[in-house]
């Protein structure tokens, strides 16, 4: 009650100030109204009403900086109400702005008002701290760019954070945490969404919202096809569906290895979607293993293989990690055969030195490379690999590989993606710290914070255009 009384308030304080009868100089504007888009302290909306139907938007500016660093908002079309959404805002600052008509082909320029941005809500100050030692060894690529991490538990929130930890965007949702996220080509933000009682990766609702922070869509498990629990990855392939893994469960007959006659196994699959939560596509681990040929099945059966990223190779088909075996597998999209399987007691030869046991993340990463996170549980030390694959000769080579500092060491989730050829941005989630590294492993540059991330993705600045600017 009391934080919508005073979202109530901020909007009568804004409106109060800035809207009024702007109707002068030939000008098309009779009312600007002025106050927070959904609530979010880092989006500004500004409500146009017009004489006559017209295209509309925003150029704004920090007061400070000039209008060089001028932003613009979205463009309303032909309407006499237009609703016009100022992004990359930053908290505590004075900003100008003018508001451009066209009507008719006739462009006007309003004069120039202006607004102060409030300070981030407490609960979203001091999440990060960025430590800079080598300031100048900080590739410009890095600072160009953002960082996608999340909050797991209620209140979720997904945040695009740059190199000094100032949070640039945030969407917050109330009684649900964002288990996993992602940026999709779309340039929107995919997540799943889950209880505080689901486990770290596992959800049940699928949430994209765009940079704006208008909902796209919100499909819940229940409807249609959408009947399992999700987990650990959230994507859309090149026909705008979406792709996730599930919990597969079944029933079997355990008993000649120690367990129940009506016992159940949950395994994985991947599960293709259209936008109503009709299915398209679905793929089981029980298609490729028969779980009676696993020793260790009665220790493991409540998650048997756990698969925890999937990907798409660079033919469409699909990566696939699990942890509990060590392996990464390619599967055909179109007929669920197994191509390959790569890891311990995999089909693919590893060099001597590629001796991980629990990846994360598994990707083709810009190069054409498998590239993943290795947890190293059994070694106590993480490390990041980044291998050739010849899938004809079945064999491997190595293309980039470090251990992360014990100190750091991360035994569950993590992730390392590459940001240019040199420097590749690792999220040790379990230490709470994203780190930049360079081939070599020689740390960078290290982000502390309070909500531990299930990864860290990079998203660079021509992806964020023109809402948000690094």
């Amino acid at each position: 009650m009391i934080k919508r009384f005073l979202v109530y308030v901020v909007l009568v304080f804004f409106t109060a100030i800035f809207s009024g009868c702007f109707n002068s100089g030939g000008s098309i504007i009779k009312e600007i109204r002025i106050g927070l888009h959904n609530n979010n302290e880092l989006k500004i909306r500004i409500v146009v009403l017009t004489t006559a139907p017209a295209d509309a938007y925003v150029e704004y500016w920090p007061q400070k900086g000039g209008s060089n660093d001028k932003m613009l908002s979205n463009v309303s079309k032909n309407a006499v109400s237009d609703t016009l959404v100022l992004c990359n805002i930053i908290p505590n600052t004075n900003y100008l702005y003018h508001i451009i008509t066209t009507e008719n082909g006739v462009k006007r320029v309003s004069k120039t008002y202006n607004f102060k941005s409030h300070d981030l809500p407490m609960w979203l100050q001091e999440q990060f701290k960025a430590i800079n030692p080598f300031p100048k060894l900080i590739p410009a690529d890095f600072k160009n760019g953002l960082m996608l991490i999340n909050k797991r538990y209620a209140p979720g929130v997904a945040c695009l954070v740059d190199y000094k930890g100032q949070i640039r965007w945030y969407h917050m949702v109330d009684g649900m945490g964002f288990k996993v996220v992602h940026y999709t080509k779309n340039n929107t933000i995919l997540s799943i969404l889950g209880t505080n009682d689901e486990p770290t990766s596992y959800g049940s609702q699928i949430l994209e919202v765009n940079l704006l922070g208008d909902t796209l869509l919100n499909l819940k498990k229940g409807q249609g096809d959408f009947k399992s629990t999700i987990h650990h990855e959230i994507l859309r392939n090149n026909k705008n569906q979406l792709v996730t893994l599930f919990v597969d469960k079944k029933i079997m007959d355990l008993s000649a290895v120690g367990g129940g006659k009506k016992d159940t196994v949950s395994g994985d699959g991947i599960l293709v979607m259209d936008n109503h939560a009709k299915k398209i596509w679905q793929w089981s681990v029980f298609d490729a293993m028969d779980p009676l040929k696993d020793a260790g099945l009665l220790k493991s059966k409540k998650d048997w293989m756990h698969a925890n990223s999937l990907n798409f190779d660079k033919d469409g088909n699909y990566i696939i990690s699990f942890y509990n075996n060590g392996q990464i597998w390619k599967v055909d999209a179109a007929t669920g055969k197994v191509i390959w399987k790569f890891g311990k007691g995999g089909n693919i030869k590893m060099p001597a030195e590629c001796d991980f046991t629990q990846a994360h993340a598994a990707h083709i990463n810009k190069d054409g490379n498998l590239m993943f996170f290795d947890n190293g549980v059994e070694k106590k030390q993480s490390e990041v690999f980044a291998l050739k694959l010849d899938e004809l000769g079945k064999t491997s080579k190595i293309d980039l590989h470090f251990k992360l500092p014990k100190e750091i060491f991360n035994g569950r989730m993590g992730s390392a993606y590459m940001i240019n050829d040199t420097a590749i941005l690792v999220c040790c989630s379990k230490r709470h710290i994203i780190v930049l590294a360079d081939r070599k492993g020689t740390l960078l540059w290290t982000l502390e914070t309070s909500m531990p991330s299930y990864r860290a993705e990079f998203i660079k600045s021509e992806q964020l255009s023109p809402y948000l600017k690094p």
